[in-house]
């Protein structure tokens, strides 16, 4: 899946941590959650901004980073 459009940086949110695009939803949040093995419905309860597509986004992204490609993010 192609996760730019889903997941942004901007200095003027959450200091430019990596968020989903529209909400002030860090990206680690959701991946450290999901490590700790809590189900991905919970996750969206938790976060009602964010939908289905942004756990398949930060996945994706987090393979990317996994295969230590450089990752540009739109600022």
């Amino acid at each position: 899946m192609d996760w730019k459009p889903h997941i942004i940086t901007n200095p003027q949110v959450m200091h430019g941590a990596v968020c989903f695009a529209g909400t002030r939803v860090p990206v680690s949040v959701v991946l450290d959650n999901l490590a700790d093995g809590e189900p991905v419905e919970v996750i969206l309860d938790q976060y009602p901004s964010l939908k289905p597509v942004h756990i398949s986004a930060a996945l994706s992204y987090a393979a990317d980073l996994a295969r230590e490609r450089i990752v540009p993010i739109s600022v």
